[in-house]
């Protein structure tokens, strides 16, 4: 098991049930996969750097998490095809 970092931006016009739905769905594919979650912060909606998809603002979620390597490119496979998430990076922190 490895630590990664995963932060992804979501649409900010959804609501707060929805963004819980969509950390639950991410949530539930890491614990399926046999992955520990240490931490899941959410940082809420903060103005982005440059635009993305016309969009000024985003809202930010943290994961700090222990996977099995060979999952790690499944993930990013999932986080691909959700359509509110504007963008994602999975980081390897060892």
């Amino acid at each position: 098991m490895r630590n990664y970092e995963l932060v992804f931006i979501i649409q900010p016009d959804l609501d707060e049930t929805a963004v819980k739905g969509l950390v639950e769905k991410v949530q539930g594919w890491i614990t399926e996969a046999g992955g520990v979650i240490a931490k899941i912060d959410n940082w809420g909606k903060r103005r982005l750097a440059y635009q993305i998809n016309k969009r000024r603002e985003g809202q930010y979620v943290l994961f700090e998490m222990q996977l099995p390597p060979a999952f790690s490119t499944e993930l990013e496979r999932n986080m691909r095809f959700l359509e509110p998430v504007m963008r994602f990076s999975i980081i390897n922190r060892d």
